[in-house]
């Protein structure tokens, strides 16, 4: 049994204070599942507000969106709503 898991990026903190988890390993939701990428997919998590209606369609829990995974999210999208807060001043994309 394997013990020695990928670590998780640090947290996504937006210019305007909006923050979200970004993951890719063999364990989460992304493409490849790999601990290594590059990802065309990944596993978004836990953003600090509503995300926006073009992340919906990936989410887990639509009832409690900012309590909830999205997986298997496109990359691209993930840009663009990195984008539309400002850009990252903190954490890092897999």
């Amino acid at each position: 049994m394997r013990h020695d898991f990928k670590p998780c990026n640090p947290r996504i903190t937006c210019v305007d204070g909006f923050s979200l988890s970004v993951q890719g390993s063999e364990y989460t939701y992304c493409s490849p599942r790999e601990d290594s990428g590059p990802y065309w997919e990944v596993e978004v998590g836990f953003p600090s507000a509503d995300p926006g209606l073009e992340i919906m369609r990936y989410c887990e829990n639509r009832e409690n969106p900012t309590e909830t995974v999205y997986g298997y999210v496109p990359v691209d999208v993930v840009d663009r709503i990195i984008a539309a807060h400002g850009g990252i001043k903190g954490g890092k994309m897999p």
